[in-house]
């Protein structure tokens, strides 16, 4: 098998991967705000880890995902406001309401961490980083100095000088300069606090994840990820006060960033109420097209959403699914055994390049197309082979987490009904209504079930 790459954010190249711990890996992917529903470009991000951790455990990885949920922050103190609930039940209806679509779309849920629950080791990476002379509190506010460190910038490529003279931001006499960030708060009247050195405060935006990461992991961890929208000034800003902490310059291994989901040509994005709601999107296309659409493009560059595209996954998923079932009717038991060793390559090459699932879907199309030519033609000495390939797609499946089975109840009621009108058509035939037979056969059509005639009798399968 080939050595699986990924391409890293920071040195803009694709490096071979070298866990830090044999056999172990570890990442941290900056999780949710909870305080509105989740749209379909949080769930890029969730999908494509999804898939990265089962790739990772079938090539001999134990993986340890951790994700944050930031349950204090301006954002959801606003909600509470407008909801008439506090900030504390913001966060928890969110968050409960984002880890029920994740488990509607098969995404296994990560290793959560709050913000609320560390304070104590957010302070204390403060307090670090101010006794090294790296920040300066001010009225209660602590600010990060950017101009301690020498490189600011290196990751999204930007000159603190080009960014000072090019910042639309609000003029704050208090500051040193104009780019620090603050990374504790004084708090305002009515407002979560907690008591730190410098009076009650809550933590900055982004000083959580470098505490949160380093608690959990230690320094030179594995993978750091995040949608391509937090690489300035989120992840800058991490890289800069973690390295200040550390006193030493490694504080992630490979820093992994997915595209932005874009609705007419524009981010999604709750700030400008341009969004497909995850719920929404369930409610008109089955999970596993969602997971089609959103592993159908690299995951490095920004997906178009529209109607058209997710009717596409959802035709391209229903004609994968209705193989499968198929042949594994056709073939009946007979689909123990190993999967094709050549199909297996290829999907693997794809997923060791840098997660390429376009590719790797490419491989189970190209599956699927000989599964169903070998159906073509009934079958007929071919029975082995044929359970070969679904063997092969029913494990690339697997790895992709599209749930190629369809639920027992309902599986087991669509058989029953089909099996009713195969009988009854096949009747009206015996009386000769071949009319009537036609008619049933072109509604079925026109609704994606195709009936087949054959010397054994009539199948169905779906179009």
């Amino acid at each position: 098998m080939s050595q699986l790459r990924i391409y890293d954010t920071l040195s803009r190249q694709l490096i071979d991967f070298e866990p830090r711990d044999p056999g172990r890996v570890g990442i941290y992917a900056c999780g949710l705000t909870p305080q509105a529903p989740a749209h379909l470009g949080h769930m890029r991000g969730a999908v494509l880890m999804d898939v990265v951790r089962r790739w990772l455990r079938h090539i001999g990885y134990e993986v340890d995902f951790v994700q944050n949920f930031t349950d204090v922050d301006d954002k959801i103190i606003n909600r509470s406001r407008e909801e008439g609930i506090s900030p504390a039940e913001v966060a928890k209806k969110y968050s409960r309401l984002y880890l029920n679509d994740l488990a509607a779309l098969g995404i296994e849920p990560a290793r959560w961490v709050y913000v609320t629950e560390n304070m104590p080791v957010i302070i204390e990476m403060i307090e670090k980083i101010v006794e090294r002379g790296k920040a300066y509190e001010v009225d209660g506010d602590v600010y990060f100095r950017v101009q301690s460190t020498p490189e600011y910038g290196k990751l999204s490529r930007r000159k603190l000088s080009d960014m000072q003279a090019g910042a639309r931001i609000e003029v704050d006499e208090r500051k040193e300069h104009p780019m620090d960030f603050a990374i504790w708060k004084a708090a305002k009247p009515g407002e979560p606090s907690w008591d730190s050195p410098w009076g009650p405060g809550r933590p900055g935006w982004h000083i959580e994840c470098s505490a949160l990461s380093l608690k959990e992991f230690g320094a030179d961890f594995d993978i750091h990820a995040g949608g391509v929208d937090l690489i300035f000034p989120h992840h800058e800003n991490e890289i800069a006060q973690s390295e200040a902490y550390l006193d030493k310059p490694q504080f992630a291994r490979i820093w992994m960033h997915w595209g932005s989901v874009q609705l007419a040509e524009r981010k999604m994005s709750k700030s400008e109420d341009v969004v497909m709601g995850v719920r929404e999107a369930l409610e008109r296309f089955p999970a596993g097209a969602i997971r089609l659409y959103l592993l159908g493009t690299g995951y490095r560059s920004p997906i178009e959403y529209s109607d058209a595209r997710m009717e596409d996954a959802q035709r391209a998923f229903d004609r994968l699914r209705a193989a499968l079932n198929r042949a594994k009717q056709m073939l009946g038991d007979a689909v123990e055994g190993p999967a094709d060793d050549d199909l297996c390559k290829r999907f693997a090459e794809a997923m060791n390049d840098d997660f390429n699932t376009a590719a790797a879907l490419a491989t189970l199309h190209d599956t699927i197309g000989q599964l169903n030519e070998r159906m073509a033609e009934g079958l007929r000495g071919q029975e082995e082979r044929a359970a070969e390939l679904v063997r092969t797609a029913e494990w690339f499946g697997g790895i992709l987490g599209l749930p190629f089975e369809e639920p027992e109840a309902e599986s087991a009621l669509v058989e029953k009904l089909m099996a009713a009108i195969i009988e009854w058509r096949q009747e009206l035939r015996i009386q000769k209504q071949f009319a009537v037979a036609d008619s049933i056969r072109k509604d079925l059509n026109a609704i994606g079930v195709l009936l087949e005639d054959g010397p054994e009798g009539t199948t169905w399968r779906r179009s």
